[in-house]
């Protein structure tokens, strides 16, 4: 399929080393995320034509493979562009998508809206039941991509998620010394994330359809829904296929690392 061998110029995968995330425009079909958004509808318990039922700031909903779920996340462009970014076989096909965080206009405060990485795994010292004990490694053990699927069409008051450009190159020099076991998001908290307020500020708008892809390190934040309409939003993982393999070319996921880092690896 020729129209999908390149879904990324390589002024794109230089633009995700360098500042952490891709926007990938039409990667799957707005039909697909009407379908989805009528079952996440569902699933809210709320009205769609009735505002006064959309009572809380957010509702999360869990991972969905369903097949307008299971088809978003594996068109040939998306898996294109996943070979581009992490390496060919190196990736596992998303089975779904999830988690949701589903945005509504509200006065109260989300409560979900700070800074932060999506970390990955945890020790088996480490406390099951603290959430804040999940860690994050400077070789990205079990996560490949954070990507953040639009299923609504979102503008700049819809509740967009924060990106700051260029964080995870901090990010990877405070993993750093923390080697294979990782630091814990305590650990990184207490740094207020590798201080990266001093990033600038990008914002992941685009009609449904639109996929950020984005580097594992980058520091991201929601914010509230200040809009009259709903936001519908996928905050899935791309999984790896294996761990790190040395012997295998750098991909542009580890050639960003490697920059911060100033590393062979």
């Amino acid at each position: 399929m020729p129209e999908t061998e390149n879904a990324l110029t390589s002024a794109q995968i230089e633009a995700f080393v360098t500042d952490g995330f891709v926007r990938l425009d039409n990667a799957f079909s707005a039909n697909l995320a009407a379908q989805g958004r009528a079952i996440l509808w569902r699933d809210t318990g709320c009205d769609p034509d009735d505002p006064s039922t959309w009572t809380k700031p957010v509702i999360r909903l869990g991972g969905y493979a369903d097949a307008p779920f299971r088809e978003a996340a594996n068109t040939p462009r998306l898996h294109s562009a996943y070979n581009q970014l992490v390496g060919e076989g190196r990736w596992l096909a998303p089975q779904g998508l999830g988690t949701f965080p589903i945005r509504f206009p509200s006065e109260k405060a989300p409560g979900d809206d700070g800074w932060h990485i999506d970390a990955s795994y945890m020790l088996p010292t480490d406390d099951p039941n603290d959430f804040f004990s999940i860690r994050a490694n400077v070789k990205s053990k079990g996560r490949a991509l954070l990507m953040l699927f639009l299923f609504s069409d979102v503008e700049e008051d819809d509740a967009p998620t924060r990106i700051r450009v260029g964080s995870h190159m901090d990010m990877a020099r405070l993993l750093l010394p923390f080697g294979e076991d990782g630091a814990t998001m305590h650990q990184m908290m207490a740094t207020d994330f590798a201080g990266t307020e001093k990033c600038p500020q990008a914002l992941a708008t685009g009609p449904a359809g639109t996929v950020y892809l984005c580097h594992p390190f980058l520091v991201h934040a929601a914010q509230p829904n200040r809009a009259g309409r709903v936001k519908f939003m996928a905050q899935p993982p791309l999984m790896p296929a294996h761990g790190f393999d040395p012997a295998l070319p750098p991909s542009p996921v580890q050639t960003a690392i490697r920059r911060a880092c100033n590393l062979n690896f």
